[in-house]
């Protein structure tokens, strides 16, 4: 650094001892506590900002067990900051400790302001990479912020802890759900606050939802190269502050209101019974790989927080190549003790100050890696499971990454339970007539035994979804066969070529209503499919009413109205609202169709129905060599009610309804048989997407129905 760059910045002021804990910025009335994690460094400044820009640093005399720390007085509730680090500049032995660069707190409950793409934001020298660049960063980064007692009211709220089985999840993007709704106040569009109005909470409610799932929060950025093209990262996933909330999802301001106004969200969700989970990104941050920005952890201690490639020689083990199973430059080495300790922090942060209720982890594989290799005993899933306040939040794994061996649907340990792929594409298959068979639908139907039960899991173990936020909207599931990603910039080569999709001969939009018709049933039918399968469901926010991307499966930089919820009637899906709506009352109102313990196909009691027995179109039980008929397109569930297997809160026998679900992916009309005994002696159709069988139309053992092409129905006995 040169002299006459530090003087020029201003004054420098004393900073009392303080001390190493806790991580961040810590007020008092007297002084506020600094403390940055930067063991190899060899000093650092915290560095403090005015509403002009203007700069005052502070050196951090104290240094203890790795983390630098002072006490700064007078310093208030708002005040924004950063740091500056100093140390050797070596990129091939993973130092780049560059004190031009102002790197963001990694523990600030707050960030300030954006980042501005500019070459002063990096920390090399973009014709010679292996030098240092000098320039300031301080113009172009945001900055932490200083955050006191807001003195929030929580009142009486608490952890709602809804059973898994009980649990109806929607994915949800903060923005993208109320920037277009007219009955919230357009001045909270898109926030915190918008989210947690009435004319979102109660719609959430009505339909059915118990929890929501909320896309990334942690304070993120967009990546250079989107910038570039004039786009921004839409979905979150490029974190940069593990414990802010992203600022500019605030109406109230970005000076600590986001924390308070965030908190106030949560508490609106609660009070309707919902619950509140956050889409964590711990994999990699937002300064990508070696020749990304320096925006915090880089400039802190880049070689201890990123995993690099081994050559697995111990006299030349370390190599500065980045080693990157996520897609997205960096991975995060969650082996290191200090970056598990920030992620336990972050965690626990959100749960007992912020009062979520438990979190889905993005590309949970990378972050179970030791020595590169994925490990379910890895420290961090031991630490959490030991941990007294995570281990009783919902914990949700997205069990692969972005390598060949992450991939590792059903083999989380308890009590994680995991995104399940597997059902996605069996059901997509189903219902587009693509499926090889009926067995491994059967199978996903009834809670995916083949992924979860050898290991003592649940059926709730698996989070079933037909989609997610990445990849096609339900209604483009059956309106396109080819991905429209144009506007990402990418020459349409982004995004996924295996949709498993369908357009019902047309591709695109179209005014025939034949096909419209064709294409709204089929949206019923994976919807009603999703919520009554075994398992846990996931309704990716819109699908229920036909929100669509227009082909786009891969809208992440698309923060406009191609990802927003469209909340005006005119164009949207109400039947398949309808239907969902109807599908997750009888879920809710009925445990039979939300059981705990796994079918065996055998009675629950002497003498009663098969607790599962699954059903020939001619009326009698599925054979052996049914399951293997790869001709058959049609099958009948039934669920006994009478008792359940499980028991109730008191020791209890439990008895509901039984049900028998049809479902019929075939392209002809199809005459079923209702069984003749004891099961089913009459009912009534609960659910249908068969115009011909109404709901209400009674039944009784023994009737023949037509069953129309690419339709199902719910019977319940009466």
């Amino acid at each position: 650094m040169t002299p006459g760059l530090w003087r020029n910045r201003g004054e420098r002021a004393s900073v009392w001892p303080g001390r190493n804990w806790p991580l961040g910025s810590t007020w008092s009335a007297e002084a506020t506590n600094f403390a940055v994690h930067a063991p190899r460094a060899t000093a650092a400044w915290v560095c403090l900002f005015d509403d002009e820009g203007g700069e005052r640093q502070h050196r951090l005399t104290e240094q203890t067990l790795g983390i630098w720390h002072g006490a700064i007085p007078d310093v208030v509730p708002g005040t924004r900051y950063g740091y500056r680090v100093a140390g050797p500049w070596d990129p091939e032995q993973g130092f780049r400790f560059n004190v031009n660069k102002l790197l963001l707190d990694p523990f600030a409950k707050a960030v300030s302001g954006e980042v501005t793409v500019d070459p002063a934001i990096f920390g090399y020298r973009f014709d010679d990479p292996a030098h240092m660049n000098t320039d300031d960063s301080a113009p172009y980064v945001p900055r932490s912020v200083v955050v006191g007692d807001d003195g929030f009211d929580w009142g009486d709220d608490a952890p709602l802890r809804h059973r898994w089985r009980d649990s109806t999840i929607y994915e949800v993007h903060v923005k993208g759900m109320t920037a277009l709704h007219d009955r919230v106040p357009e001045e909270l569009r898109g926030t915190y606050a918008g989210l947690g109005t009435p004319a979102v909470v109660d719609y959430l409610k009505d339909l059915g939802i118990t929890a929501v799932e909320l896309l990334p929060i942690h304070q993120f950025t967009s990546e250079p190269a989107l910038v570039e093209r004039g786009l921004v990262n839409y979905w979150g996933y490029n974190s940069i502050g593990f414990f802010a909330p992203h600022n500019a999802y605030a109406a109230a301001g970005d000076r600590g209101q986001q924390v308070t106004e965030f908190k106030a969200m949560v508490k609106a969700f609660h009070e309707a019974g919902i619950e509140v989970i956050l889409d964590v990104v711990f994999n990699h941050t937002a300064e990508a790989g070696p020749l990304g920005p320096t925006l915090s952890f880089r400039g802190l201690d880049d070689r201890g927080f990123y995993c690099r490639v081994s050559d697995g020689d111990p006299a030349t083990d370390f190599d500065d190549t980045y080693w990157d199973v996520t897609g997205c430059g960096n991975t995060v080495d969650a082996s290191d003790p200090f970056v598990l300790r920030l992620i336990l922090d972050s965690l626990r942060y959100w749960v007992t100050e912020m009062h979520v209720d438990g979190f889905r982890f993005d590309l949970m594989s990378a972050l179970t890696r030791v020595q590169h290799s994925v490990d379910m005993a890895c420290p961090l899933l031991i630490a959490i499971g030991q941990d007294p306040v995570l281990r009783h939040v919902k914990l949700i794994a997205e069990p692969w990454d972005a390598s060949m061996d992450g991939y590792r649907v059903g083999e989380f340990p308890p009590p994680w339970v995991e995104w399940n792929d597997q059902y996605r594409d069996e059901i997509r298959d189903f219902w587009r007539n693509h499926s090889a068979g009926i067995r491994t639908v059967a199978t996903r139907l009834a809670g995916s035994s083949d992924l979860y039960l050898d290991d003592g899991r649940s059926p709730y173990a698996s989070i079933n979804f037909v989609t997610a936020h990445d990849g096609f909207t339900v209604r483009d599931l059956v309106t396109y066969e080819h991905k429209r990603n144009e506007a990402n910039g990418e020459d349409n080569r982004d995004g996924t070529d295996n949709n498993r999709s369908w357009n019902h001969g047309v591709e695109g939009e179209i005014d025939d209503k034949e096909i419209v018709a064709v294409r709204r049933r089929q949206a019923a039918n994976m919807m009603a499919t999703l919520c009554l399968s075994n398992g846990v469901p996931m309704i990716t926010a819109g699908d229920e009413r036909g929100r669509t991307q227009g082909g786009n499966n891969n809208a992440y930089a698309q923060d406009n109205e191609t990802s927003w919820i469209d909340w005006r009637p005119d164009d949207a899906w109400l039947d398949v609202y309808e239907v969902t709506k109807a599908a997750l009352r009888l879920r809710r109102e009925h445990p039979a169709l939300r059981q705990r313990h796994w079918f065996e196909g055998r009675p629950t009691i002497r003498g009663g129905p098969k607790d599962l027995a699954w059903l020939h179109p001619s009326g009698r039980e599925m054979a052996d060599d049914d399951w293997y008929d790869a001709n058959l397109r049609a099958v009948g569930m039934f669920v006994s009610g009478a008792p359940l297997r499980s028991p109730g809160p008191r020791g209890e026998q439990l008895v509901d309804s039984s049900f028998v679900l049809w479902f019929n992916s075939g392209p002809e009309p199809l005459r079923i048989a209702l069984p003749e005994n004891d099961w089913v002696q009459s009912g009534e159709i609960v659910l249908s997407t068969e115009d011909d069988l109404p709901t209400g139309t009674p039944v009784a053992a023994g009737d023949r129905l037509t069953l129309g092409p690419r339709t199902m129905l719910v019977i319940r006995e009466n």
